[in-house]
């Protein structure tokens, strides 16, 4: 009677969901799905490396200033090394291509495309760093994805198309998608909140002197209201929560996993573009976009953990035995 006692409390412990857990899904699902509108918005007035550089260096630096008043220490020199290149990666080639995009592109559109995320990660993961097996599974999921892809860029027609930002973002998508995996064998602060500032205090500083070298700023962008609270959403919602978010899962579980925000933010940004901004929305965009998210949803859908399936195989066991 013991033994099944004890069997099933590992049971439940296998099984338990973390509430700190489902609340950063939430964050990245939700808030991030958001974003991409709030992008649209500020980008259609103010420049975009500008408007990406206030937005890092802002939430960066105040994040990074909290945690080392907390009592959180420094990063060390291989540390920030890390930190570095993956700031390069994962703000600067991502996020300055999604914001200079997004002058010409919807934020749903935006949204479906970065939806990518996942295919390219699991590809990296499987033919470049080797970190998983190869399943045929995983290259029709992809396949499958990316076929969705070319009809959304490639199914127009003769309807005016802004196909070169839309090959930005991909591009964008493939340095996060690596950013991601590196992240993983890199040294980081124990910190993720820590981590998290310090990329985005350093992704912010150089896409400012992106936009400084651009001449972005050789006459004073105008803030707006509108602007200014989009502005605002970013750096709380997207940057501090959003980010920080991802960070702590990242260090916690798959990055395959983490990445199940790229079937669920098309849905929240298309909903949102049409809603509220009056985008577009075409039946051709939900099918390709469904593709996609089928796509996604086939190479994350993993099977169960072997310790939740052994503890329930051994709870079956101790009933039957009992």
């Amino acid at each position: 009677m013991e033994v099944t006692q004890v069997i099933r409390a590992e049971a439940a412990a296998a099984l338990r969901l973390d509430p700190r857990e489902l609340l950063a899904f939430a964050a990245i699902y939700l808030l991030w799905g958001a974003t991409f509108l709030a992008i649209r918005i500020a980008v259609v007035e103010i420049p975009p490396f500008f408007t990406a550089g206030v937005r890092f260096l802002t939430a960066g630096a105040l994040l990074y200033a909290f945690m080392r008043l907390r009592g959180q220490p420094a990063p060390t020199g291989a540390e920030w090394r890390g930190i570095a290149l993956t700031a390069l990666l994962l703000f600067v080639a991502t996020y300055g291509a999604l914001f200079w995009a997004e002058q010409y592109v919807s934020s749903g559109l935006t949204a479906v495309i970065e939806a990518s995320l996942p295919l390219i990660t699991i590809a990296l993961e499987v033919f470049v760093f080797r970190q998983q097996p190869f399943r045929w599974r995983m290259l029709a999921a992809v396949a499958l994805g990316f076929g969705g892809i070319a009809w959304l860029l490639l199914g127009h027609g003769a309807e005016p198309f802004a196909v070169l930002p839309c090959l930005v973002i991909l591009a964008g998508g493939v340095a996060w998608s690596l950013g991601a995996v590196l992240t993983r064998s890199m040294p980081r602060p124990a910190s993720p909140a820590l981590t998290a500032g310090a990329q985005m205090m350093l992704g912010g500083a150089v896409l400012l002197a992106l936009s400084l070298g651009t001449g972005e700023l050789a006459s004073p962008p105008h803030v707006s209201l509108r602007v200014g609270v989009a502005l605002l959403y970013l750096i709380i919602g997207g940057s501090w929560l959003g980010f920080t978010a991802y960070v702590w899962l990242l260090a916690r579980m798959p990055v395959t996993r983490v990445a199940s925000h790229a079937y669920v933010n098309p849905l929240v940004a298309l909903a949102l573009g049409y809603l509220v901004a009056g985008e577009q929305l075409t039946l051709r965009m939900l099918l390709a976009s469904s593709l996609v998210v089928a796509s996604v949803f086939l190479i994350l859908k993993e099977p169960r953990p072997r310790t939740a399936r052994r503890a329930r195989g051994a709870v079956r066991s101790a009933r039957r035995a009992s």
